[in-house]
């Protein structure tokens, strides 16, 4: 139960880290290697690395859900009534759920074209389903972020919702009073310098 409940929390972000970790090596060992004359020119390390990062973008999607950080404008949101707000929340919801379903459903025969065709990459000769499959597994896994989140707001639609100033003010009020408990511990740090 444990390695669900660590899955459902960690799993995108999981999976990012590794790609970005292995990103940014092989992109060093890359540019090290152009630099030692005698050593082969890694042919394959710019393709590799453009399609780490093409799974990276697309594991990005169902993470910026799950974490409520997607692009938004919540100026406008926090000029209604608070049942509206949350009424309008659980429609975004409804939305994104449903772009997403659209989005796997014309990934789903787009990869498969790919598999038909037996298309690879020019550097690595990898199959380019593998590569397109970064859509399903992106869009599928938001669409579950998204019912997931759904059902949170559904959930909590009885609970006091702070408006965006009011997170802002309430997070301020945190950081001052860590700072302060930091500072009353030691009194020779003062705003974060020794």
């Amino acid at each position: 139960m444990k390695v669900i409940k660590w899955l459902d929390d960690h799993f995108e972000e999981f999976l990012m880290v590794i790609f970005l970790v292995v990103i940014t090596l092989v992109s060093f060992v890359q540019v090290v290697v152009r630099k030692i004359p005698w050593i082969p020119a890694l042919t394959w390390a710019e393709e590799f690395c453009r399609f780490a990062w093409i799974w990276s973008v697309f594991l990005s999607l169902p993470y910026t859900i799950k974490r409520g950080s997607m692009l938004r404008v919540t100026v406008l949101l926090d000029l209604l009534p608070e049942t509206l707000r949350k009424c309008l929340n659980i429609f975004v919801d409804l939305v994104n759920i449903g772009a997403m379903g659209l989005f796997f459903a014309y990934a789903v025969p787009l990869v498969n074209e790919r598999f038909i065709s037996a298309e690879t990459s020019p550097a690595m000769l990898w199959p380019m389903w593998i590569i397109y499959s970064s859509m399903i597994l992106g869009f599928g896994l938001a669409i579950v972020r998204g019912i997931q989140v759904l059902i949170t707001h559904i959930k909590n639609f009885n609970e006091k919702q702070l408006s965006t100033v009011e997170q802002t003010m309430q997070e301020a009020a945190e950081e001052a009073a860590a700072a302060k408990a930091a500072e009353d511990l030691d009194p020779d740090v003062k705003g974060g310098e020794a």
